[in-house]
């Protein structure tokens, strides 16, 4: 119990700071001064040997110093002298002049030749005169320490200022690894300890089903080898998490850390990064040797595109990289140790296309977990999750949740909730309800509403009709997305937006992209049959028809002149060339197509706009009445629509 008792004690011994030498330097300087009689605070005035008889003659001076080997005299003046105007230039005992106890400060200084002849001519004054001045010898003990003192005192500056700045560069003052300028190459991997940092565990990560079984039979692994290793299999050496940005890569290295019970060492793939050449490959060594002084274990690096990108790509100068040092040391760091050291790595980027081929070779990285968007239930399930800490009005509906953010990442689910509360707490509420979850999914994908944006009342009615194609054309076509609400309230950069329920599909046909691109351009349509002019409101539409249209043609292979062909690169190679992989006279198909495309689906729109123009008027009638105009708003205009299903998808923003 001792021995636990002490272990448990934090350590309070002070830190070593580089403030404690500056400190010391300054108390250094002060205590000089002080204890040299302040010369550096006061110089006296220097007089000739004329004025000294003058002074010696006229009974003003007290006591004379000589400070013996330094052809120098001190000049002590009488205190009723110093009243004198020809002493008034100098400073009596009432000054600031720093001092010692019971020391006096002299007024004058004279400069003599001979030291011998000098103490003759003030004796013999002195004499004649019948004065009773003091003539006194001190030891020159000063001029050898604070020569001293000025002549190593930049030495000392240069070397504290050395190590300061070591030790700034090699991460941090501290100590440990990587801490200290000798420590430099040392890892910088915190290892975890399962009893007191690790708090995730696989019931924090909701969804994730597949990844989260073979994240688990890595566990399985470390935890019984003897079970898979007995029928002839290996220990995988790796597993790669690849994924969108936010969908929980690094929540599932947590949450193996919190499983595993075995030693984990966490860091970033930019920790290998230095200012110095070869720290990168030094820190990769030691990472590896303390993983398998602690076999088991598991090593995350998590963005492991930042020392993992493909060699020799944009080096056009030429030069050695220090990254690729690294990247070379790592895998020879992984292909180096043998199988049965228990040692596995986990890695996660969402940029998977650009990581050097060698280090994605099966013997490294074995695995490759792919973690993707989630799902329906999925969403539902990390909702749950994330209402666990939010105080709620009532029991919400997971799933009306769940259709109403598909697409969205866990990460995106966690900020809806944050924002939910956000906004009830706005609001003065007590708990958390349904509108302010609808509130917060608004103010995300739209942003903020600005209803004090000054509007003139004709470019208010070019938006409410802008908003009413989207939704018109929307409502008619089979394909399109149904429309959930319509708001001519600016937000964010948009002044007006729609949003729809799209369906969550997983192959798209042709006739499907066609009518999204007519609902799309519904918008500008909407203002030529109505005021018979156009505006710079549809620019997000055009973006977006552009891109499609220009996929269908490049990418998707469905366009029948340029036929079954793509451009599309999914290697990421195509990125560094300077050449376009197709012909001038492809390229002039390739927009022509494109914009007949986009042209066929805009004419498209103003005939259905033209068939249907009362029911338009009608619709932004409402939206400038009502500024916010729902589903059921629709339904009473134009009737029920006659291909409604079960649908859910993500909602979108088109700004006008």
């Amino acid at each position: 119990m001792a021995k636990n008792s002490k272990n448990n004690t934090p350590n309070k011994k002070p830190k070593f700071s580089m403030y404690w030498i500056y400190i010391l330097i300054i108390l250094l300087l002060l205590g000089t001064q002080f204890f040299t009689g302040g010369s550096m605070w006061y110089q006296q005035k220097k007089i000739s040997d004329t004025e000294l008889k003058e002074f010696l003659t006229n009974g003003d001076v007290e006591r004379i110093e000589v400070v013996n080997n330094s052809h120098t005299a001190k000049i002590y003046i009488k205190k009723e002298a110093l009243q004198k105007d020809v002493h008034k230039d100098v400073k009596g005992e009432d000054s600031l002049i720093p001092q010692t106890a019971n020391e006096e400060v002299p007024q004058y200084k004279v400069n003599f030749g001979d030291q011998q002849n000098f103490e003759n001519q003030v004796r013999k004054i002195i004499k004649e005169t019948n004065q009773n001045t003091e003539l006194d010898f001190e030891p020159d003990t000063n001029n050898w320490i604070v020569s001293a003192l000025f002549n190593f005192l930049p030495i000392i500056l240069f070397i504290g200022l050395w190590i300061f700045l070591m030790r700034r560069m090699s991460g941090g003052s501290g100590g440990g690894a990587g801490g200290q300028i000798f420590n430099i190459g040392k890892s910088k991997a915190k290892l975890f300890d399962e009893k007191k940092d690790i708090r995730a565990t696989f019931k924090d990560v909701a969804g994730l089903e597949g990844a989260k079984e073979e994240i688990q039979e890595i566990v399985e692994f470390l935890k019984n080898p003897e079970r898979y290793t007995s029928l002839g299999g290996k220990i995988p050496k790796g597993a790669l998490l690849v994924g969108p940005p936010g969908t929980g890569k690094t929540l599932l290295a947590k949450a193996v850390a919190g499983e595993a019970k075995v030693p984990f060492f966490s860091l970033s793939g930019s920790d290998f990064v230095e200012m110095f050449v070869g720290v990168g490959a030094s820190r990769v060594r030691d990472l590896f040797k303390q993983a398998k002084e602690k076999s088991p274990a598991i090593i995350f690096i998590d963005e492991i595109d930042a020392i993992g990108r493909a060699r020799g790509k944009n080096n056009f100068t030429g030069s050695n990289d220090e990254r690729e040092n690294t990247l070379n040391q790592l895998l020879t760091e992984m292909d180096g140790f043998g199988t049965n050291t228990n040692v596995i790595v986990l890695a996660a980027t969402n940029r998977a296309d650009i990581l050097d081929k060698a280090l994605m070779r099966a013997g490294r990285f074995d695995r490759q977990i792919y973690v993707d968007l989630p799902d329906l239930n999925e969403r539902r399930e990390i909702f749950e999750v994330h209402l666990r800490p939010i105080k709620t009005k009532e029991a919400l509906d997971l799933d009306f949740l769940a259709k109403q953010t598909p697409g969205f990442s866990g990460a995106d689910i966690a900020n809806v909730c944050n924002e939910a509360a956000l906004i009830a707490a706005r609001k003065g509420k007590k708990a958390v309800d349904k509108q302010d979850f609808l509130d917060a999914v608004d103010r995300i994908i739209g942003g903020l509403e600005k209803k004090n944006k000054i509007i003139t009342l004709e470019e208010k009615k070019t938006i409410a009709y802008h908003e009413a194609g989207h939704a018109t054309v929307s409502w008619l076509l089979e394909h399109a997305a149904p429309l959930v609400k319509v708001t001519i309230v600016p937000r964010g950069q948009s002044l007006g937006a729609a949003w729809y329920l799209p369906e969550e599909r997983q192959i798209v046909r042709p006739e499907q992209m066609l009518d999204e691109m007519c609902a799309t351009m519904g918008g500008r349509a909407a203002e030529k049959v109505i005021f018979d002019k156009i505006s710079t409101g549809a620019l997000s539409d055009l973006e977006k028809v552009t891109k499609q249209a220009k996929a269908m043609v490049t990418i998707y292979g469905l366009n029948d002149k340029i036929g079954n062909i793509t451009y599309y690169d999914s290697s990421g190679q195509s990125d560094y060339n300077f050449s376009k992989p197709y012909s001038e006279e492809t390229a002039q198909i390739i927009d022509k197509e494109i914009s007949e495309i986009i042209e066929g689906q805009y004419k498209r729109a103003i005939q259905l706009l033209q068939e249907n123009q009362h029911k338009l008027t009608l619709l932004a009638n409402q939206l400038l009445e009502k500024e916010v105009i729902f589903k059921d708003d629709l339904e009473a205009i134009f009737g029920k629509r006659p291909f409604e299903k079960e649908i859910f998808g993500k909602e979108k923003n088109l700004e006008a």
